[in-house]
């Protein structure tokens, strides 16, 4: 029986000074930024009514983040952002819309020199900070996690990047990444945070507010329930808290998903007495951009006070939710959605129609009246391992 777990929380309690880290002014701020990038769009917001009607509830709204920047992924919203923000510093200047045609200029680029951002990933954002560095005219060094996807890597390269895959699982190749920015003196632009390491990481989860943002404007009203993956929690904490934000008492019940190979999300929640928890060795999932071991701190602070529920799930989910997504029913688009992209859309299913998670469904309160927005992180990050699972039955 794929494996399934579920961790309520009766009665999240928000932190105001955690939720101003994506309040509407920070996340607008953002906007701003990323609206005078060369190929910004906001991207789809695709309705799936025939999905929605077999699933048993009211409306289903997915937003495609394949279509960012040409990257496949969102990734580069968080990296861009940061980047600009740490390029400003150094001149002292704010960030806002003004900051890529400031950053570019000769003066600029002759008082900064050449810097070198340096990130581990499993893909997405390693591939969206050399993006950003590229466009900024600066260098990047990528480390991936062993088991990495060569496609994954190989698009990492093509944006400029210094890449390799490392024999070390994701937690350590971002300790490899925060070494060697020590001891060479470069940037380290890195998703997940720590004590002492929380300036970059806020940044970068600002910059992912943007996808929130690009929703908020769409929608008449909000969605009833709001389904998000994770894998440190940065993407996770900084949607989930701007809906929060934005709409108080009317924000979405927030259902957090992870692999069950790496669920340290779902552990701390379920442990609830006050430390994080780590998952350490191999994670071996094929939801390879979620196979982190270690909580972001600053995310963690907004998530547990707006998370209603935590779900550690197996890879049937991730599968599902690929199929559901790239093969739809009567007239539905068909929205392209990689392991860690598709998750959520597996998970959902999986509560409106297994028996089993009957229960579950009950206590988050889904039935056919129910608004559900899902984040399609990722599109076919790796079109191998995609087109095995959409040719599966």
């Amino acid at each position: 029986m794929p494996v399934f777990q579920f961790h309520l929380v009766p009665a999240p309690k928000a932190d105001p000074k955690a939720l101003a880290l994506t309040s509407p002014e920070a996340t607008e701020a953002a906007h701003r930024f990323h609206r005078s990038l060369a190929g910004y769009a906001p991207t789809p917001l695709v309705s799936l009514p025939a999905q929605a009607a077999r699933l048993g509830i009211g409306s289903l709204w997915v937003k495609d983040e394949s279509h960012r920047f040409g990257l496949n992924a969102f990734k580069g919203l968080g990296g861009s952002y940061a980047i600009a923000a740490y390029l400003c510093q150094e001149l002292g200047i704010p960030v806002d819309e003004h900051s890529f045609a400031a950053l570019t200029t000769p003066e600029a680029k002759a008082r900064l020199g050449r810097k070198t951002f340096v990130t581990a990933t499993d893909g997405n954002h390693g591939r969206g900070v050399a993006w950003a560095a590229r466009i900024f005219g600066h260098d990047s060094v990528v480390y991936m996690p062993k088991g990495s996807a060569p496609e994954r890597l190989e698009n990492i390269r093509a944006q400029g990047a210094q890449a390799e895959i490392t024999d070390l699982n994701y937690d350590d190749a971002v300790r490899l990444a925060s070494r060697m920015a020590q001891e060479k003196g470069w940037i380290l632009i890195q998703d997940t945070a720590w004590e002492g390491y929380e300036a970059v990481p806020t940044h970068i989860m600002q910059g992912y507010t943007t996808l929130a943002w690009e929703v908020a404007q769409t929608l008449d009203q909000p969605p009833t329930h709001l389904f998000l993956q994770a894998g440190v929690g940065s993407v996770a904490g900084a949607v989930a808290g701007y809906f929060a934000a934005l709409w108080g008492d009317r924000r979405p019940v927030t259902v957090i998903v992870e692999p069950d190979r790496a669920d340290c999300l779902y552990r701390t929640a379920k442990a609830d007495d006050g430390r994080l928890h780590f998952v350490t060795g191999d994670m071996d999932s094929m939801m390879a951009g979620l196979c982190c071991g270690e909580p972001c701190t600053v995310s963690w602070d907004i998530l547990k006070g707006v998370a209603d529920g935590f779900v550690s799930c197996g890879d049937h989910y991730a599968a599902r939710g690929m199929q559901l997504l790239g093969k739809p029913l009567g007239n539905d688009p068909a929205v392209v959605s990689g392991e860690s992209g598709a998750v959520t859309a597996g998970v959902l299913e999986g509560l409106m129609t297994e028996e089993r998670l009957a229960g579950f469904r009950e206590r988050l309160g889904l039935d056919e009246t129910s608004r559900v927005l899902l984040i399609s992180t990722e599109g076919d990050t790796d079109r191998e391992n995609y087109r095995r699972i959409l040719a599966m039955e």
